[in-house]
């Protein structure tokens, strides 16, 4: 085998090894951990970049850990769904990593890089991996990366809502064994390629069982992608965490959502019985609350990262209502959004930070403060990125719901869908509207305190416009990424070919 024969692995290994050498020496040598950290996201962007260039060719490619075949060894999966979401969270990953250093957010405690590290090991093991037991432990890397990084910075509010974000995901965990189990026992693999083939096959007696275990299986992605009703942990966490570190986490929602996408299909579609499209009753109203209460949410939010993580939460159910359909122009739809969504949300949370380092003791309240310097560049900056969270043109966001809006079209339920998303839209203007003009257009009587502004520079700003550049150019190049979206649906809804290039042949 050729070095290139080992790429995908690459996205797991670089951070495996990045996140221990930056603990044992960050507190000697800094300067030297910050360039290797900075560096270990560069090489995950590279490893990405190259891999989706492979997958250009359309074939689905299975790499053998250990050179144990599947569906016995752990094997991981690279096909045009695992390339592109490895290319989001690594381009998510390095202005977010930036914009810490610059800020001296990572210097709030000794451990933010190497828990940074797992949590993109944690995030890129979720998108490579062809087995459930391993999306469960990867996602279990990655929620205790994100336990750390929830309570970086310390503070009494941030303890609290961490232990709710604890306990929540613990009975996650504990849901997701559980299906874990009955999959198992119904069919002796957790593969995914090979239950594809043995779900099919089981008799009527087994029907029962296999139904439990899907919906359990979804219900557990359903909590992480924070989808209504329960959603309720996500804003509370997403707001009283630092909002690089929420920057970070607007792609955690986005991986509940890509585990549907992958396994619905491929497990539980035409061919899974009485557990066909299991979670089509449900998600479709599920959907569209997620995009009113979050939108809603955007209106009533006291604060910016409040308002942010509301934001995230009516993306995810916006993005949503185009993945209950379950069909290819619907998908593709989905994932053109997604990228979007996932790069407005933390853009919406780093000009949050941008704002507060600049207001200091009005922090991130949504109230008149006195006039601070650099009000100008930070409301431009709030107006681009709520511009692209509204899903309001010219940015991508618009172009995004315009998708789904015509992909939806002339499937049952399409009214609903038309009024969900075009409702909700207005309520996030009429929201990012009124919380733009009292933070930036108001002013209050100074203070007999002044208001103390920890920027000393202009670098804070260039994360944020980083992320605003991106969705500028996936507005621009909105045809070539949706000719990608497209293939990319055609191979999620053609599970027989994941199916070949794991096991070889269909057994």
């Amino acid at each position: 085998m050729t070095l290139l024969d080992h790429l995908p692995i690459a996205p797991i290994v670089i951070p495996a090894v990045i996140a221990p050498v930056t603990m044992l020496m960050m507190r000697r040598r800094r300067i030297f951990s910050l360039y290797l950290s900075l560096g270990g996201c560069l090489a995950m962007l590279a490893a990405a970049l190259a891999l989706f260039g492979i997958t250009q060719d359309d074939a689905i490619r299975s790499y053998a850990l250990g050179a144990w075949p599947a569906p016995f060894g752990i094997v991981l999966v690279v096909d045009r769904l695992a390339a592109l979401m490895l290319v989001l969270a690594a381009v998510l990953a390095l202005p977010v990593l930036g914009h810490a250093i610059v800020t001296g957010a990572d210097r709030k405690g000794w451990h933010f890089h190497p828990m940074f590290h797992f949590q993109l090991l944690g995030l890129n093991g979720a998108f490579l991996t062809g087995d459930l037991f391993n999306l469960f432990v990867f996602f279990e890397v990655l929620l205790i990366a994100s336990y750390g990084l929830m309570l970086h910075g310390q503070g009494g509010l941030r303890l609290k809502a961490g232990v709710a974000y604890v306990v929540v995901n613990i009975v996650g965990s504990a849901l997701f064994l559980i299906a874990l189990g009955l999959l198992y026992g119904l069919t002796a693999t957790l593969n995914m390629a090979d239950l594809a083939v043995k779900v099919a096959r089981l008799g009527a007696a087994d029907q029962g069982l296999l139904r439990i275990a899907g919906l359990l299986l979804m219900a557990v992605f359903a909590l992480k992608a924070a989808v209504v009703p329960i959603h309720l942990w996500m804003p509370r966490t997403y707001a009283a965490t630092m909002p690089v570190v929420a920057a970070l986490f607007a792609i955690m929602t986005k991986v509940g959502v890509y585990a549907m996408i992958r396994t619905v299909p491929l497990i539980f579609g035409a061919q899974a019985g009485a557990a066909a499209w299991v979670p089509a009753p449900y998600l479709l109203p599920a959907a569209m609350l997620g995009a009113i209460l979050g939108f809603v949410g955007v209106v009533a939010a006291r604060g910016m990262r409040e308002q942010a993580a509301f934001a995230v939460l009516a993306s995810t159910g916006t993005l949503l209502m185009a993945v209950s359909v379950w069909r290819e122009a619907a998908l593709a739809a989905a994932l053109y959004y997604l990228l979007q969504a996932t790069l407005a949300g933390a853009a919406l949370f780093l000009v949050a930070d941008v704002t507060i380092r600049r207001r200091g003791q009005y922090a991130d309240a949504i109230v008149p403060s006195p006039a601070f310097a650099g009000r100008d560049a930070a409301a431009l900056l709030y107006m681009t990125a709520a511009i692209a969270a509204a899903g309001l043109p010219p940015l991508a966001g618009f172009v995004g719901k315009l998708l789904i809006l015509d992909a939806s079209f002339a499937m049952p339920g399409w009214p609903a869908i038309w009024a969900t998303i075009l409702g909700s839209t207005l309520i996030g203007v009429i929201g990012f509207s009124r919380a733009g003009s009292t933070l930036f257009w108001k002013t209050s009587p100074p203070s007999t305190d002044p208001v103390a502004s920890v920027a000393r520079t202009r670098a804070d700003h260039v994360a944020p416009i980083t992320l605003l550049a991106i969705l500028a150019l996936l507005t621009v190049a909105a045809g070539w990424v949706t000719d990608q979206t497209r293939a990319t649906a055609r191979q999620i809804v053609s599970p027989e070919r994941y199916v070949a290039a794991v096991l070889g042949a269909v057994r």
